[in-house]
């Protein structure tokens, strides 16, 4: 059977969990390159497959799945071996949801529509409420985490999730250890544990950081 295609960029947060969860569950991807900079997200072909024209996407031999946290929960629904990164709990598996709704709606949310203006429409600003948002993100992140991990002691789908957007956003506003603690602690515990986050998703998130203030000073040149 053909390996699963992946439509993303390693700028994108979202493209990155789903490239960490295909390492967790040993899964080889064929990954297609996405230009988001360039339009390739919004070209013919691919408004077929996603007409949300949104990355990542997959393609598991016909299946088309998009959204990342869909496809994630698609990935260890359809592959895991066992239970340990999607626990089959209610209880637990509500936790992990909650996760997921928490990346979604507040981490990577933040993220996107502070950096999309910039990235995308060459707006020199800075917003400081922005800002402030993702620092709000940090202490709430920092205040549910009272195991080693998001949910309980083991990684979770909840915690490949949220690194990928907490990672991307601590490049560009560091996390303060004295003021986030265990948010510290825990993206330091995530990044050891995993010997495939480096070139899964660190390289990203410097590329995207990079990429942000270039485009940025750039940005804020033109409108001096």
């Amino acid at each position: 059977m053909p390996n699963i295609k992946l439509y993303t960029a390693k700028l994108s947060p979202p493209g990155r969990s789903v490239e960490l969860t295909a390492k967790a569950l040993g899964l080889e991807l064929d990954i297609v390159p996405i230009n988001l900079i360039a339009g390739d997200h919004l070209k013919e072909e691919f408004l077929r497959m996603n007409p949300q024209h949104t990355i990542p996407l997959i393609d598991d031999n016909g299946t088309i799945v998009y959204d990342s946290h869909a496809i994630i929960v698609y990935l260890v629904t359809k592959y895991a071996k066992d239970d340990s990164l999607y626990p089959s709990d209610p209880a637990v598996r509500a936790k992990v949801n909650a996760a997921l709704h928490f990346d979604s709606g507040v981490l990577f949310a933040r993220a996107r529509f502070y950096v999309e203006p910039i990235l995308y429409h060459g707006s020199p600003d800075t917003p400081q409420e922005k800002i402030d948002n993702f620092y709000r993100a940090y202490q709430l992140l920092n205040d549910t985490l009272v195991s080693d991990f998001i949910v309980g002691s083991s990684l979770t789908l909840a915690d490949l999730s949220c690194i990928a957007s907490i990672s991307s956003m601590h490049a560009i506003f560091p996390i303060d250890a004295g003021k986030y603690p265990q948010l510290a602690a825990w993206v330091e515990r995530v990044s050891k544990q995993l010997p495939y986050y480096k070139a899964t998703n660190q390289d990203g998130v410097e590329e995207l950081a990079q990429l942000y203030r270039t485009i940025l000073a750039d940005n804020q040149a033109k409108a001096k």
